[in-house]
């Protein structure tokens, strides 16, 4: 069956990191691109980063040089290193297929704050 599960979330100061973690099951996660979306209090959810099956990756400006994604065929799971990271990245951050989307998962908080 279809599932993505984030985790990984957490409460941070500014300046620290997180690791977030997507486990997949039932979207054929070796032949999509993947990516990680992140949705603010009140926004709409945006794509921060993408990787392809060749594991090239891209990222919004807002996070390049901070975030680092990665992808592990063998586990079905995207991951995302978060360093250096700002009260503005406070939100729920979600994986998805690209393009193609499945249904979401729950998402997993991230909280940036003093």
């Amino acid at each position: 069956q279809v599932q993505l599960v984030e985790s990984g979330g957490g409460l941070v100061q500014p300046g620290g990191s997180l690791r977030l973690s997507c486990a997949t099951s039932g979207i054929n996660f070796e032949i999509y691109p993947m990516g990680w979306y992140r949705q603010g209090s009140g926004k709409q959810r945006d794509l921060l980063a993408s990787i392809d099956t060749f594991s090239n990756a891209h990222y919004t400006d807002s996070v390049k040089g901070r975030f680092t994604i990665s992808r592990d065929n063998a586990k079905n799971t995207i991951y995302l290193q978060m360093t250096s990271l700002k009260v503005e990245d406070t939100a729920v951050y979600f994986c998805n297929r690209i393009p193609e989307p499945v249904s979401w998962g729950q998402g997993t908080q991230v909280t940036v704050s003093l």
